[in-house]
């Protein structure tokens, strides 16, 4: 009688870990940048049509890497998430917090529950507030483990280069044009960032009390991004 196959659950989990961070690290980087006019999302992203950063809500704002299948469905789930909740309650009562916690207990439940295979997802809410001190970055992984970001966050690609190279750059009381010029230079210390190939938006702080996301077009990305391109 042959001996049943056995791996014990620490293994089963880092090796689960392990396959989704191989996944996420081969997508290109994304940047979620505070700055003076609001908060900036910028991608590598050369589809026009395939998006890595998109709007949630008034004031909310969700970038992603991974696989795009997965985090579409993500994000889908979370605009569901605060439609129902903003008709229920109240349209103030949709927060960054409310759906990272939600993106989090969805991710941690599907990452322990020994699905097929796990998320090959990173997402990022973003919530700009009516001052600098109110803007929320909050980092979701795929095991549904969440880190609240101060000025910046990285995720996906080669994001260790990307992180050093911010924090040497990055000022958050600067303009969206300086916030834009730091991302493209971190971005291009862990890879290629042509201006070109670039998708951003901007939660704007100017439209609060209106839907605050704008997503910036080629000519204006090339505008502001100036001698970087």
């Amino acid at each position: 009688m042959s001996m049943p196959f056995y791996v014990s659950p620490d293994q089963m989990m880092q090796d689960r870990a392990d396959f989704a961070r191989k996944g996420i690290a081969r997508g290109r980087s994304v940047i979620a940048a505070r700055c003076a006019d609001g908060i900036a999302l910028v991608a590598e992203n050369p589809s026009v049509s395939l998006h890595k950063i998109s709007e949630i809500y008034d004031r909310i704002g969700f970038a992603a890497v991974g696989r795009y299948n997965e985090f579409e469905a993500l994000r889908v789930q979370g605009i569901r998430y605060a439609d129902l909740r903003g008709y229920a309650y109240d349209r103030a009562d949709v927060t960054s917090r409310g759906l990272a916690n939600s993106y989090a207990q969805l991710l941690g439940a599907s990452f322990s529950s020994g699905a097929d295979k796990p998320f090959e997802v990173q997402l990022c809410v973003a919530e700009v507030g009516e001052a600098p001190g109110r803007d929320r970055l909050f980092v979701i992984d795929f095991d549904g483990s969440i880190l609240q970001a101060r000025d910046f966050a990285v995720m996906g690609g080669h994001a260790e280069p990307v992180v050093e190279a911010m924090e040497g750059r990055h000022d958050a009381d600067g303009s969206l044009a300086e916030a834009l010029r730091s991302a493209v230079a971190a971005l291009r210390v862990g890879g290629e960032a042509n201006a070109g190939d670039l998708e951003v938006a901007l939660l704007d702080r100017s439209r609060l009390g209106r839907r605050a996301f704008v997503r910036l077009d080629a000519e204006r990305i090339a505008g502001l991004v100036g001698d970087e391109a």
